[in-house]
């Protein structure tokens, strides 16, 4: 019979390959919901981490508003304690610092949310400095942090120097030559990092001690991360009192 062609038919792989396809088209919408749902999961970690900071803001704010009310009632009477009057005053002035350092703190994780935060790679997040009851002798405490998905260990070194003026020279001094507790890692002209996410120097949160030397006055602390293969990072922050 002309025209006619027999072609074998096999069940078996028609039904496969239908059933690829069916996989192949439920796929992509499973992927894009998995996604949506693995930041929705972040963020709001990140919300509920967080949320006792912003209930400690609200407490200060509080306080400070008490206070304040308190120090204009005080005030205004004929026998004021110079004495309490003054300690109203610096516990005032506490709580705006400490206000100040919550508001940085919630602007920090605000950032980490935010899309311009997206940009990937090394930060260096902070150096937070405070003053002691001795003389040229401070606290200190250096933050760094990544930005990124990706999960392998940020590796490079780390140079910190105070700069400033002494016997009327301009001075870089290594943070680690003026340090004395830090790790043995930490002791040299560089220090090395390697993180996931965050690292703090010293670590688990504490603070290590420096002490400047006689007749040295301090400007401006330089810190400088490199990471392996990249470039530099270079920030300056202002020394306590300094404008």
């Amino acid at each position: 019979m002309t025209g006619w062609e027999v072609r074998p038919s096999d069940p078996r792989r028609s039904g496969r390959q239908r059933l690829m396809l069916l996989l192949l088209l439920l796929a992509v919408p499973a992927a894009f919901y998995a996604g949506t749902w693995w930041q929705l999961r972040v963020t709001q970690s990140i919300e509920v981490e967080h949320q006792p900071l912003r209930e400690r803001l609200i407490a200060l704010e509080q306080e400070l508003d008490r206070l304040r009310q308190r120090l204009v009632v005080v005030g205004s009477g004929e026998n004021v304690a110079q004495q309490a009057n003054e300690q109203s005053r610096l516990t005032i002035k506490l709580l705006e610092e400490q206000i100040f350092k919550q508001q940085q703190d919630l602007a920090f994780y605000k950032g980490v949310l935010a899309p311009a935060s997206r940009r990937e790679g090394l930060r260096i997040r902070s150096f937070e400095l405070q003053g002691t009851d001795t003389p040229m002798h401070y606290r200190y405490k250096i933050l760094l942090s990544r930005v990124g998905k990706d999960d392998n260990p940020l590796e490079g070194e780390l140079a910190v120097v105070v700069e400033g003026r002494q016997g009327g020279k301009e001075v870089s001094l290594p943070l680690a030559a003026l340090t004395q507790d830090l790790p043995g890692q930490f002791r040299g002209q560089v220090m090395p990092f390697s993180f996931k996410h965050f690292q703090a120097i010293p670590e688990a949160g504490r603070f290590a001690e420096l002490k400047l030397p006689d007749g040295f006055t301090a400007h401006q602390v330089r810190v400088r991360a490199e990471v392996k293969g990249g470039k530099p990072l270079v920030r300056t922050f202002k020394w306590m009192g300094q404008e």
